[in-house]
């Protein structure tokens, strides 16, 4: 791959998606059955409080994956403790419409 051509900019940008990709790759090595992570996915886990926790992947780290919550926080959790939410089939369902007498 020939990068001469490439100006600071673009080099810095580069760079800066290798290290990303780098960082993916690191953490598809350290999760348990080998399963892809992607930003933006919902996630749970359940913290030591043993309360379910929901959430979007927003961040990857070397060993562990940052959690925004529902609620707004941010937790760095090992990918082995997460679990891929499926999206809700219910809020895709169209109700029924009741007419009530007047």
């Amino acid at each position: 791959m020939d990068i001469s051509h490439l100006s600071e900019k673009e080099l810095i940008e580069l760079n800066r998606r290798i290290i990303e990709r780098l960082k993916q790759l690191e953490i598809l090595k350290h999760q348990e059955g080998g399963s892809e992570w992607s930003l933006g996915e919902r996630v749970c886990f359940e913290p030591a409080t043993g309360t379910v926790i929901t959430g979007t992947l927003v961040k990857f780290n070397s060993k562990t994956v940052c959690v925004l919550t529902d609620q707004g926080e941010k937790w760095n959790v090992s990918p082995r403790f997460l679990v891929k939410l499926r999206p809700s089939r219910e809020r895709h369902k169209k109700g029924n419409i009741i007419q009530l007498p007047s």
